[in-house]
């Protein structure tokens, strides 16, 4: 090992920074001082005899380097090499580089096991991190980092030790870093920096990770699982740091009435209280290289997807029932040619590599979904990447993904992906919590039909616990308890028990009508994008689909859909209901949701542009082919029209106009259909609860979209976790629109509906029903529970929550006057039946 001497005026000096040296490595580096004279008097100098006596006692045959402050100590340090043999002078270097840092960069760079040349060459790049983060050199040179990019796994964690990758954590990530024969790199994902070298203190030191950061680390070589699995567990670990006294990032303890209470979204019901076991995945990266032999490249890709076919094929094979057709959707993206034509031309025409060409038409995919403002359709995204890293597992030759956990958990990880949920050991994994993520991912779905309760959207305090905290999380409130005292505990078991009754109880009741105990009845339809939805839905007690989203039908192709296939959807879908009732809403599409077959311009504010029934009227051509498709279909069948994001008046006139218009074609072509069929529009926008009123006079009925409504009378985006906890549609300002539409919609002689995922939330229920909604359209998994709920309350006790929760200063006071008085109603109805 390379060894250290450091020779300075001060002998203080000398100490100090050997001693901060020896913090970095421990003992593992030979270090020597030599300083100052024996001079009481003046005891600043160099001594020649002490630079050659520390030489000696740290040199060994991989050589010394030796750093000086100033002056004479450069002198003295090449005077004390004239009492080596020729021999030994070979092997000393005398380096220029700063003496603080650079004595550092090289005692770090030595414990690293590194030749002399890269101890010498880190030391003298010491001031590089300095430089970069006060702004002096911001032109560092990354190129080698990015130019080794051959990575073929990679975990994301987040750095949560007090003061971030500082001088003593840097140094233990570097010498762990180097111990393994990996070609490991780290990038600061918050930051969004380039990838640096692992084993370079003074590139890991660019990074300027703070507390909260979130990381990326890749390594490809023969030894890269254990090489991520030893880093993982020493940022896990707070680099062996002291943080007893840290308070956590993202809480605001005055916002939590108990300590260690945090809030995320509600995913799926139910209370878990496990010690939690965090999950970090695997995610493969992969390289841009050159292919001659494009054939053969095909050939592979094929293989891969072949083989990742399997998988999804044994995943529709578990104990998911309908749920399990969200496997055959990832079958389909295997087999989309919107997917397979872009990654051939990349083999055939840019000779790319199966792996690049693949990542980078998934990549793209995932992108168009990820830009559109519908949560749902977001969470599509997550599926295109879930069937993207199988193929790109198996191209790489690594094993699918397991989750195996030794003891009953709560899975904690900043997401899961569908296959994964899928194969979760439900004897192990007690519940669920995930930093991103909604109640509409196929996650949330999947944990809902495994009765396994989550929570998303958690802060990211979570990803920063060891495993084995205890943890508490209720799915139905969306909150989180880091362990939780007696107390809380016996309070979540009672809720536990009371919540697997009444899921045992509203199965048994699912198909009866929602009707409250004094005879106001609710109707309770679901939200699909599916044949397999509605089946699903019918399943679970559904009376009927109140918001089928016809953009599915439309996204991941190259041309727009026919007539004659939106046709046998829309009539397949029909057919499943056998007349019950049906609400096909229009395309709602704009400049926020590329289709590639559409020269849509790019808005610089899309939520806020030419989106839904806007793009429609300017595009009629596919207005009219889908509005064909719709009233064809509603021959022999309760179906419904219904159009998104309006906003004025005129809209609507234009939009029944253009309806009216098809109508009389095919009447005049004799093809038949509903021509009674009932009209109604979506109200999410503030103007359209303005207006509501003159609205009404136009249609039959309204669907009040909450997801969009409370976002927009927020200002708030729901998918920015900076600003998404405003966007709750239990807020009174949220309240009081649905308050105006419904009054409006009464006085109109309309009925009135809601949609969005409010409708699922048995929280609002009780709110719901007192604001005079007449329907319901939710999310399958839900409506068992929100059919019970319903039979459970009174109209006339619900119009007085109502009135109360209109009149208070935020969602969360909401939420708390309807637990308590829903409680006291229950208790007082139980009294009375006694």
């Amino acid at each position: 090992m390379v060894g250290i001497v450091l020779v300075s005026h001060s002998k203080q000096l000398a100490a100090g920074v050997r001693e901060l040296a020896a913090q970095m490595v421990g003992d593992d580096v030979s270090l020597a001082v030599a300083a100052g004279i024996d001079d009481p008097v003046n005891p600043l100098g160099t001594d020649t005899m002490q630079v050659y006596q520390a030489i000696e006692s740290v040199y060994s045959a991989d050589g010394v380097v030796v750093l000086m402050d100033l002056g004479s100590a450069l002198l003295s340090a090449e005077m004390a090499l004239e009492f080596l043999s020729e021999e030994q002078r070979e092997k000393i270097h005398l380096c220029e580089a700063p003496f603080v840092e650079g004595a550092i960069a090289a005692t770090i760079s030595a414990a690293s096991g590194n030749s002399i040349t890269q101890v010498i060459a880190d030391a003298q790049g010491a001031l590089t991190a300095k430089a970069t983060q006060l702004g002096i050199n911001e032109a560092i040179n990354n190129q080698q980092a990015q130019d080794s990019n051959s990575h073929i796994a990679q975990i994301q964690i987040t750095v949560t030790n007090k003061l971030g990758l500082h001088a003593r954590p840097a140094a233990k990530f570097v010498t762990t870093a180097a111990k393994f024969q990996a070609q490991i790199e780290v990038r600061n994902i918050t930051r969004n920096t380039n990838f640096v070298r692992a084993d370079s203190i003074n590139q890991v030191a660019t990074l300027a990770v703070r507390q909260g950061h979130e990381i990326a680390i890749a390594a490809t070589g023969v030894d890269t699982e254990a090489a991520l699995v030893a880093l993982q567990e020493l940022v896990a670990s707070n680099f062996g740091e002291d943080d007893s006294d840290l308070v956590p990032i993202g809480i605001d303890a005055s916002e939590n009435s108990v300590a260690g209470e945090l809030i995320g979204i509600p995913a799926s019901i139910g209370v878990a209280i496990a010690p939690i076991f965090q999950y970090r995945p695997i995610t493969v990266r992969v390289e841009e290289y050159i292919v001659e032999d494009t054939a053969t490249e095909w050939q592979r890709l094929q293989r891969a997807i072949q083989t990742a076919t399997q998988d999804l094929q044994a995943l529709q094979t578990t104990q998911l029932g309908d749920e399990a057709e969200i496997f055959s959707a990832h079958l389909l993206v295997l087999q989309d040619p919107a997917l397979l034509d872009p990654v051939h031309q990349r083999i055939f025409l840019h000779h790319q590599n199966a792996e690049f060409a693949w990542k980078s038409t998934i990549d793209e995919l995932a992108h168009n979904f990820y830009t559109l403002d519908d949560t749902y359709l977001q969470e599509r995204a997550n599926d295109i990447t879930d069937v993207g890293q199988k193929v790109l597992r198996s191209l790489s030759g690594m094993t699918a993904s397991t989750i195996e956990l030794t003891q009953p958990s709560i899975l904690v990880t900043t997401d899961l992906s569908p296959s994964d949920t899928a194969q979760l050991d439900t004897t192990k994994v007690l519940g669920i919590c995930t930093t991103r993520g909604s109640a509409t991912s196929h996650t949330a779905i999947l944990a809902r039909t495994l009765n396994i309760p989550a929570v998303v959207g958690a802060p990211a305090t979570i990803l920063h616990l060891t495993n084995g905290t205890l943890l508490a999380i209720d799915g139905a409130s969306g909150k989180v308890w880091l362990e939780p005292d007696t107390n809380t505990i016996t309070t979540l078991q009672a809720k536990r028990h009371a919540i697997l009754q009444a899921q045992q109880q509203a199965q048994t009741t699912a198909h009866q009508p929602a009707i409250t105990r004094d005879r106001k009845r609710i109707t309770i339809v679901a939200n699909i994008s599916s044949v397999a939805d509605a089946k699903t839905a019918i399943k679970n007690g559904a009376e009927g689909v109140g918001l089928l989203r016809t953009e599915f039908l439309y996204l991941n192709r190259t041309t727009a859909p026919t007539e004659e296939e939106q046709f046998t959807v829309y009539q397949a879908i029909a057919q499943v209901l056998e007349r019950r009732p049906f609400i096909i809403r229009t395309l709602d599409i704009g400049g926020d949701k590329p289709l590639p077959y559409l020269r849509l311009q790019p808005e610089s504010n899309p939520f806020l542009g030419k989106r839904g029934i806007r793009f429609c009227l300017e595009n009629q051509d596919i207005f009219k082919t889908q509005l064909r498709a719709i009233v064809r279909a509603s021959h022999g069948h309760q179906i419904k029209i219904m159009f998104p994001m309006i906003a004025t008046v005129q809209e609507v006139q234009a939009a029944k106009a253009i309806l009216l218009e098809v109508q009389t074609e095919l009447r005049h072509a004799n093809i038949p259909f509903d021509a009674t069929m009932q009209i109604g529009i979506m109200v999410e926008i503030p103007s359209a609860v303005a207006i509501a009123d003159q609205l009404a006079t136009e249609v039959n009925f309204f669907s009040i979209g909450t997801n969009d409504l409370s976002q927009y009378v927020m200002a708030a985006d729901r998918t920015n976790p900076d600003v998404a906890m405003l966007a709750d549609a239990l807020h009174p300002s949220v309240l009081r629109t649905i308050e105006q539409t419904v009054k409006a919609a009464h006085h109109a002689g309309i009925w009135v509906g809601l949609c969005g995922e409010l409708a699922a939330d048995p929280l609002a229920t009780s709110i719901l029903v007192g604001l005079g909604l007449d329907e319901l359209s939710l999310n399958s998994p839900a409506i068992p529970t929100i059919k019970h709920t319903i039979t459970e309350l009174k109209r006339s006790e619900s119009e007085a929550i109502a009135q109360t929760a209109l009149n208070l200063n935020s969602a969360q006071d909401v939420k708390t006057l309807v637990t308590t008085t829903t409680n006291h109603q229950a208790e007082f109805h139980q009294n009375s039946l006694a």
